[in-house]
């Protein structure tokens, strides 16, 4: 990923945030056949450190766990929020007019070597995790305790666990931290007009990123 330094957010705390706040990634591996790419909802544990672990589940018909390389690494990629950004919202624009349009966003990269885990117990503790907590903020939460237990087994029994102790874990955050603050309050401003809520999210790393 091409990173100019001053879009760069190592922080590991912040980018596990974003992980958690944007669980659904593209992992993506090389196999036989070439790249191969699976959008799965993945858990980022801290431990080991300093960048942690992704665990998540497949398919077990997906020919993925059977066919990937062992020798390359994975990537695991989260997109956080982001939203295109006018040239109008440029306080510059009525000094030079030379601006153009952008895009800001927040990006994790996570390499590491992809395992699979095909142990019913592993994965049902793993499947009761990532329930609760999708099912944590909700009146009335599901619990996998709510299915007759026969059906459970019979759903492991058609998935396959992964893990990917991160190896390295890269954080993109192009929030127009190479405009002048004049222009960036500029578009803090024209963001909170438009509304919605990746343009909120948006002004509101724009203003972090003054802060820092």
């Amino acid at each position: 990923m091409y990173l100019p330094k001053h879009f760069e957010e190592s922080r590991v705390q912040i980018l596990h945030e974003l992980i958690r706040a944007y669980p659904l990634g593209a992992l993506v591996v090389l196999t036989a056949r070439g790249l191969d790419a699976n959008h799965i909802p993945f858990e980022v544990d801290p431990e080991p450190m300093p960048f942690g672990t992704l665990r998540g589940h497949i398919a077990r018909a997906n020919p993925l766990w059977r066919d990937f390389s062992r020798e390359v690494e994975a990537l695991a990629i989260f997109q956080g929020p982001g939203t295109y950004i006018s040239p109008s919202w440029y306080r510059t624009k009525r000094e030079t007019a030379k601006v153009v349009p952008t895009w800001n966003y927040a990006v994790v990269h996570a390499h590491g070597a992809l395992q699979f885990i095909d142990d019913r117990a592993w994965l049902r503790a793993f499947v009761e995790k990532l329930t609760n907590r999708h099912e944590a903020e909700r009146r009335d939460p599901w619990k996998v305790t709510d299915a007759p237990p026969d059906y459970i087994e019979q759903q492991l029994g058609a998935i396959v666990g992964l893990e990917i102790p991160i190896a390295r874990l890269i954080g993109k955050w192009k929030v127009s931290q190479n405009r002048p603050t004049q222009d960036r309050d500029g578009v803090v401003e024209g963001l909170l007009r438009e509304g919605g809520h990746s343009s909120a999210a948006i002004a509101n790393l724009v203003r972090q990123s003054r802060s820092e």
